[in-house]
């Protein structure tokens, strides 16, 4: 069996408000998703989710929770990311710093966000967010 791919993310709040997410659209792939990406050798899980979130949407955050964890393969490999609720920070001034990866970051409502994510099992963490807070 191959070895699993570890990598991490964030559903990123704005403004400390649980209204808004971020969501940032890959032209790679053509898809709408929650900010992610490999960790980095010795590379923690939230160390590798705030670096992720500074590249791909210009913000530095602020950890405040677990979000949800999704399974599924890419390339015949097990695939598991490692999702964090963030708060965001500060922003660079720089906007995305990854624009070969990330060519829009959009802020929406839940619903919107659900609306907009191209992946379930991304759906699936955001929604069971929504259902905490009531």
């Amino acid at each position: 069996m191959k070895p699993r791919v570890l990598a991490a993310g964030a559903v990123l709040w704005r403004d400390g408000s649980r209204r808004e997410l971020a969501v940032i659209h890959r032209h790679r792939y053509d898809d709408w998703t929650l900010p992610k990406g490999k960790l980095d050798d010795g590379e923690t899980f939230a160390a590798a989710a705030l670096r992720e979130v500074l590249e791909e949407t210009g913000f530095r955050a602020d950890i405040t929770g677990y979000a949800g964890e999704t399974l599924y393969e890419v390339d015949a490999r097990p695939k598991s990311v490692v999702f964090f609720q963030m708060v965001a920070a500060t922003a660079t001034g720089t906007g995305v710093l990854d624009p070969d990866e990330v060519s829009e970051l959009v802020w929406l409502t839940v619903d919107d966000a659900l609306g907009r994510l191209s992946h379930a099992d991304e759906r699936v963490v955001v929604a069971s967010l929504r259902a905490d807070e009531s």
